[in-house]
């Protein structure tokens, strides 16, 4: 396999996103280097139903009208509305076009964990609660994995491979990775790439409750006195295309793409692995030709939970040896939480922003150290300091591993 100077180099030069701290990526970011949280009480279910509160980072004040016409709103779970708002996003910003030939070598790799299942919560509603025969005519095309992709492309005439990355909470990840080989090897020049998803539903939070795995006050990743995760929903989208493009079109750049890894644990259906989760780490590193000691920030997989975040320091600690406590690293998951498939592109807002402005955002809700987490997590206040390079960490359940690499842009 040639080595990565010997590729086409790539760079990000749209972004778009929309969670619990906001509707666009700029209040996304604003929010995140502020350290606000989205996390509070679900508005759409009562809590009576839910054993934990009722607590999640949903997408508040959101009307789907403000955004879509009646005719699309009709083919849209909110887990394909949340990635056409920010996949329009991130076009408008590149300036991208997609028209003729371009067209055909755009790809559109969009990660999703769970897919429709507003979609699929309502059908089964009334034909199990409410005993229906009939179910809305438009259900399999709304709810179905593919659809986002689908609906990206149509809506913005991309030719090119258009599918759905799904390996849980590294679905995000993946789909960079994918993008990314598929630019370096000149089957396209651009991809519009990331991760949604609308997880917030009964029975995808019935489902995690069993689990036992939900916090019931807050998410509080690396601190003692953990409780485990908060599921959010959202997504983040990225124009990535090559160095070459983007500089021919005068495009701004965000940073620069450098590197993606990849593992799996082969281990554990549900434990994560210090040693899986190294593996991934190191292999973004080598693809990027980046040494341990050039990164200067991490943002975590950090779910909160005790496995999680212990295990993730351990294999932090494996790949940096003794640069691991010169490191900054954070989880921005307080903030806008657990998103599954949508989190590594999401906490790419982060890794991006830190680059950019010079701030690191901070890991909230943080109480007191646990000796199994000995890293400076930059405790409920974000840091100002310069970052050049940065990685960015998911970890599914499943033992699947995904790490992002980025750079200051060149």
């Amino acid at each position: 396999m040639p080595t990565n100077n010997a590729m086409r180099r790539l760079v990000i030069t749209g972004m778009g996103a929309i969670c619990a701290l906001g509707h666009d990526a700029p209040s996304v970011w604003k929010a995140m280097s502020e350290g606000r949280s989205g996390i509070g009480p679900i508005h759409h279910i009562q809590p009576g139903q839910l054993r934990n509160g009722g607590i999640a980072a949903e997408v508040s004040n959101y009307d789907p009208a403000n955004f879509f016409d009646e005719a699309r709103r009709a083919l849209l779970d909110p887990f394909s509305e949340y990635a056409l708002i920010a996949a329009n996003e991130a076009i408008r910003q590149s300036g991208i076009r997609f028209e003729g030939e371009a067209a055909e070598r755009t790809a559109v790799v969009i990660g999703s964990g769970v897919g429709g299942e507003t979609t699929r919560d309502d059908l089964y509603e009334r034909l199990y609660g409410e005993h229906q025969g009939r179910f809305h005519p438009l259900g399999i095309v709304r709810m179905m994995m593919n659809a986002p992709a689908s609906q990206v492309s149509m809506v913005h005439g991309i030719t090119g491979p258009a599918f759905v990355v799904a390996s849980a909470c590294s679905s995000s990840n993946h789909a960079f990775a994918q993008a990314a080989m598929m630019i370096r090897s000149g089957m396209v020049d651009a991809a519009v790439v990331g991760g949604t998803e609308a997880c917030i539903t009964l029975g995808t939070l019935r489902a995690w409750e069993a689990m036992r795995v939900l916090a019931p006050d807050t998410c509080r990743p690396f601190s003692k006195g953990r409780r485990g995760l908060v599921l959010g929903e959202g997504a983040g989208m990225y124009v990535l295309e090559t160095l070459e493009s983007a500089q021919k079109r005068g495009a701004q750049i965000l940073c620069e793409l450098v590197g993606t890894g990849m593992s799996s644990d082969a281990g554990d259906i549900a434990a994560p692995s210090d040693i899986g989760a190294a593996a991934a780490m190191n292999a973004a590193l080598r693809d990027g030709g980046i040494s341990p000691d050039q990164v200067d920030y991490i943002n975590a997989h950090g779910t909160g939970t005790a496995a999680n975040d212990s295990t993730e320091t351990k294999a932090i600690h494996r790949v940096f040896g003794a640069h691991a406590h010169e490191l900054v690293v954070t989880s921005t998951k307080p903030m806008h939480g657990h998103a599954l498939g949508a989190a590594g592109a999401l906490e790419l807002v982060a890794a991006i922003g830190a680059i950019q402005d010079g701030i690191v955002p901070p890991t909230l809700n943080y109480l007191e150290p646990d000796p199994a987490c000995d890293l400076d997590y930059a405790p409920n206040e974000a840091r100002d300091m310069k970052v050049d390079v940065a990685i960015s960490n998911s970890f599914a359940f499943g033992g699947l591993n995904a790490v992002v690499a980025i750079r200051r842009a060149p």
